[in-house]
């Protein structure tokens, strides 16, 4: 079994209320959290659906992969050495371990594991 769990697609938005109706009252999906207008989670079930503006998704415009793995560095290397390329190499943010890359196809993925409390 591998150490990466996809457990979020980020889709972009320009207008977050407006996503957020969308994917809570036309589909009734249950709001997780938001973050004031430029992020939401909407509960997915197994995958969350993170609705993000410009100023909060990780490659705007795309859909983007989010992937927990235990081992963020290994996965970017990983994904550089088979063709990838990185958007923003591994870093710490207030909450997770992160890194930004596309696949060899030039999709978007983020891969993130929670920081030690």
């Amino acid at each position: 079994m591998s150490d990466h769990e996809v457990k979020m697609i980020v889709l972009s938005t320009d207008n977050l209320d407006e996503s957020i109706q969308f994917y809570t009252e036309t589909l009734g999906m249950s709001l997780k959290f938001r973050d004031g207008a430029h992020f939401a989670a909407v509960d997915g079930g197994p995958v969350t659906i993170a609705l993000a503006t410009a100023v909060d998704h990780p490659i705007h415009g795309q859909v983007v992969v989010g992937i927990k793995t235990a081992d963020v560095d290994a996965a970017a290397k990983a994904v550089e050495e088979a063709g990838g390329g990185i958007v923003t190499g591994p870093y710490d943010d207030a909450h997770e371990r992160r890194a930004v890359v596309y696949d060899n196809k030039g999709n978007g993925l983020v891969f993130y594991s929670p920081l030690a409390r």
